[in-house]
């Protein structure tokens, strides 16, 4: 199973904000840098977590983006859920009738209770465990020691 690089961008976007001290404003700009990734992805991706309210936007010349939420309440499955097209590991989650064995085949349930796994260890996290060494993390995110 892959994460879409929506959903990779949407939790990079928060690591980024979360690391920042309370309430400051960051620009997609910044984050593009920081990860070397495109702002036209970022744009979508703020705007999406900006109505799922993981963020909040401010608008305007001293404007910028923020987190909306503490840390400690944004729970990782809980984004990974709103923001992934699908779970659809396997075809015969989208379309049991297109294979012949659907009926007697274990797999389909097997990658069921595999997926739930996956889902349940990220609900164990929150966006906060992923921050414990701001500092740290903030000079990776500011500069080019990321390629260290």
């Amino acid at each position: 199973m892959k994460l879409t690089l929506y959903t990779d961008y949407s939790l990079r976007m928060l690591v980024f904000l979360g690391a920042k001290e309370e309430g400051e404003l960051s620009n997609i700009k910044e984050i593009a840098d920081a990860y070397n990734i495109s702002k036209n992805h970022l744009m979508k991706v703020t705007h999406e977590l900006g109505k799922l309210g993981y963020i909040e936007t401010i608008r305007g010349r001293n404007g910028g983006i923020r987190l909306a939420k503490k840390p400690s309440n944004i729970n990782i499955g809980e984004v990974v859920r709103k923001t992934e097209d699908d779970f659809h590991i396997v075809e015969c989650f989208v379309d049991p009738g297109r294979c012949s064995i659907t009926p007697i085949c274990g797999l389909r349930h097997v990658f069921a209770e595999a997926l739930q796994a996956f889902l349940a260890v990220l609900d164990r996290y929150t966006l906060n465990d992923f921050l414990a060494d701001k500092d740290m993390l903030r000079i990776f995110l500011e500069s080019d020691a990321s390629i260290m």
